[in-house]
């Protein structure tokens, strides 16, 4: 007998399944690397950098109250400026969803990179789908990964929403963040009550009137619960 007639074969069935198992099974695409020092965070070059600041201010940086200032700040700031990694995973649209999906009031911080001091808020991230549909908690861990570093508002707004774009390949894209700003608040102006709003719309959140006013009144709500 042939030996090729002899060889097993997998069912049609069996195929089928495994067919159907790559098709749920979510992927996970790579997170582009946010390293906005340059280069990996040098803790000890920060202790000596806070202790040489402290003493640029008049401060006495072997005061008891301060002997620990140096290592406290650097840790801080490492942790502030790094973003937790997290696995991003999608997952096909068989249902054909055509409606917003939309995660309001998710609360960030950041700082702002031309006076290192914080900005705080909330922000509203939807989108359109098209073929998959991403994990709802990412949509927040997708905030905190841009928030943390040296940024400015409306350009973390926009990496945002170009970055869900570029990766999800949604039918469009809506973000909007709403924060106050600690060098607004605390210093300069002295306007504590101020906020800051920035939006990015892409696709058919841009172009579409009718889509564009759904998102952002639906966002309008979700601002920490202001309106």
């Amino acid at each position: 007998m042939n030996a090729e007639l002899m060889k097993p074969t997998r069912s049609t069935t069996t195929a089928s399944s495994d067919r159907e198992r790559l098709r749920l099974a979510p992927t996970e695409p790579q997170l582009p690397r946010i390293n906005r020092s340059n280069g990996r965070f040098d803790l000890h070059a920060a202790e000596r950098a806070v202790t040489d600041l402290l003493a640029a201010l008049g401060q006495d940086p072997a005061e008891e109250g301060l002997r620990e200032t140096p290592r406290s700040v650097a840790a801080a700031y490492q942790e502030l400026l790094s973003s937790r990694p997290f696995t991003l995973t999608t997952f096909h649209n068989d249902e054909g969803y055509d409606e917003l999906i939309i995660a309001r009031s998710i609360r960030f911080s950041s700082q702002y990179m031309h006076h290192l001091l914080p900005f705080i808020g909330f922000a509203t991230v939807g989108y359109l789908p098209q073929d998959r549909i991403l994990g709802l908690s990412k949509l927040a861990r997708i905030v905190e990964h841009f928030a943390r570093g040296l940024q400015v508002q409306e350009r973390m707004t926009q990496q945002i929403a170009n970055w869900l774009q570029d990766n999800l390949r949604p039918k469009g894209v809506g973000v909007v963040v709403d924060a106050e700003h600690l060098c607004m608040s605390v210093r300069g102006v002295h306007q504590p009550e101020s906020t800051t709003v920035t939006s990015a719309l892409l696709g058919v959140l841009r172009m579409d009137p009718r889509t564009r006013q759904e998102f952002l009144s639906l966002a309008r709500t979700g601002l920490g619960g202001r309106t």
